[in-house]
């Protein structure tokens, strides 16, 4: 098996940036999951209402 071919300055930072965008927009999704689950929980739409 051969070995990839080494990437160039500019390949390397356009994987570092987009990297970065991927792993923001992860963090971004867990923060707004985690601020509509406390909202729904502090509001009377958690799960004690729907037994």
């Amino acid at each position: 098996m051969t070995d990839p071919a080494p990437l160039t300055p500019e390949e390397l930072a356009a994987r570092k940036k987009r990297n970065l965008w991927l792993g923001l927009s992860l963090a971004g999704f867990v923060v707004l999951v985690m601020l509509i689950t406390v909202i729904r929980l502090t509001t009377g739409e958690g799960i004690s209402t729907r037994m």
